[in-house]
């Protein structure tokens, strides 16, 4: 029943993992990682180093130093250039994955996707001047293109990705052009009624589902998806579940935290840009669980925070093969990359340390969520690279508020203290495997 369940296990997360849409998604974001932290970075300057309004300190507010308020705008346009539009972004970029796991590598199908996405989006935008109310034609407001916009762009870019490879590969919709015509020039009109046909399709469904239901598509994945799905991964019950999948999933070999990746991203950044806006405009960060969060109080040296076992290992344990394995992953551990302890001691199929490594990220979190909740230390607003050493990652995701690298200091040691009983009942196995060795030599002679 153990294997059978095990196998099950595996099937199970070997599909979700290869499934080619998830993979799609999973890459995407990935790709752009460094575009949202550079717009992340920007926002950050912003406010501690440029700024003379903000509550917090800044560099422009010491003596001599107001110059540096002048290079806002700049930061100000990079930060919008990419935190607003990465949406954008993200449906470029996955239909140009999905077109390739269909084996098309042609560049108009990410087009194609922005083009039936826009066309899901409201071009109008109303504001208020003394008193009265105008509509404004014509604009795109950035509600689509933001982090709000991200679930509707998914579903933009596969559905279009979807239609436009189908009638691409059924080669029925072809211009053939003579073979004196270039391919570069011939290729475009190859796929132009594919193009034309997958824009009018989503276009055309906007307007029917509009019509049949009383809302725009936007309207109903934020009402029936996208909210209730940040009301359970920023609640905190729903974020200690995913996570203890995705460390179960680790303790059986299985990259847990990519395989769920695409389930949680786009909420979890979703959350970040909130908080990230919130600041910018004077307002205190709304959500203390983030991307950022997860990156400091749950995969902190790496999946099951394993930091905790490498110094509990090296203090205590017995067993000379655990201590050269620690000694061996504390610098990978000091940048978040933990292979070296959970396939190297190993924690994988483990049973000692498998309960450790589950419980140790639900300490932590809950440890950190409620330090948050009661002002010690302060929602995450900024991105950092996940290779950010301990404390420097805390430090530079809320703009230098100590709390929280205290805070994140104090989950180590919790984890620490997790961790070490199940040291010691390694060492206890050692004296028993002694023992019995003793034993049986004697029994022997």
């Amino acid at each position: 029943m153990k294997e059978r369940l095990m196998n099950l296990v595996l099937r199970s997360a070997k599909k979700l993992q290869t499934q080619r849409h998830m993979v799609s998604i999973r890459n995407a974001f990935s790709t752009m990682l460094p575009i949202i932290i550079a717009g992340a970075f920007c926002t950050l300057i912003l406010n501690v180093v440029v700024s003379t309004t903000s509550t917090g300190i800044s560099l422009a507010k010491l003596p001599g130093m107001a110059w540096l308020s002048h290079l806002a705008p700049m930061f100000n346009a990079a930060n919008y250039a990419t935190m607003n539009f990465f949406a954008i972004g993200i449906v470029f970029l996955i239909a140009m994955e999905l077109a390739r796991g269909y084996g098309i590598k042609d560049n108009v199908v990410s087009m194609v996707a922005i083009a039936s996405f826009v066309s899901l989006c409201s071009t109008s935008a109303t504001l208020v001047v003394d008193g009265e109310m105008h509509t404004i034609l014509n604009v795109l407001p950035r509600q689509f293109t933001n982090a709000q916009g991200l679930f509707m762009g998914m579903f933009a870019a596969i559905a279009s990705t979807e239609i436009y490879c189908r009638l691409v590969k059924s080669k029925k919709l072809e211009i053939t052009m003579p073979s004196s015509v270039p391919s570069n020039v011939a290729q475009p009109f190859n796929v132009m009624f594919p193009a034309i046909l997958t824009i009018l399709t989503i276009s055309g469904f906007g307007m029917v589902f509009e019509m049949a239901s009383g809302r725009t598509v936007y309207d109903a994945i934020n009402i029936f998806i996208q909210t209730p799905l940040k009301g359970i991964l920023t609640g905190l019950p729903g974020y200690l579940v995913l996570f203890v999948l995705a460390t179960l999933l680790w303790s059986i070999g299985i990259n847990g935290t990519m395989v769920l990746r695409p389930i949680y991203e786009s909420t979890m950044l979703g959350a970040l840009a909130a908080n990230l806006d919130a600041v910018t405009a004077g307002l205190p960060a709304p959500n203390i669980l983030n991307t950022t969060f997860t990156t400091v109080f749950t995969s902190g040296t790496g999946a099951g925070m394993t930091g905790g076992l490498v110094v509990a290992l090296l203090l205590f344990s017995k067993r000379d093969d655990y201590k050269t394995i620690a000694k061996l992953s504390l610098v990978p551990g000091f940048f978040n990359i933990n292979e070296t302890m959970t396939f190297g001691l190993p924690i994988v199929m483990n049973p000692i340390l498998i309960i450790p490594f589950v419980l140790a990220p639900i300490v932590s979190a809950t440890f950190g969520y409620f330090m948050t909740l009661i002002g010690f230390a302060t929602p995450m607003v900024y991105l950092v690279p996940w290779t950010t050493p301990p404390l420097i990652k805390s430090w530079l995701a809320t703009g230098g508020h100590l709390g929280t690298v205290v805070t994140e200091l104090l989950a180590y040691g919790l984890v620490f203290l997790v961790y070490l009983p199940f040291v010691f009942i390694t060492n206890r196995q050692v004296e028993s495997e002694e023992t019995n060795g003793t034993r049986f030599a004697a029994v022997q002679s």
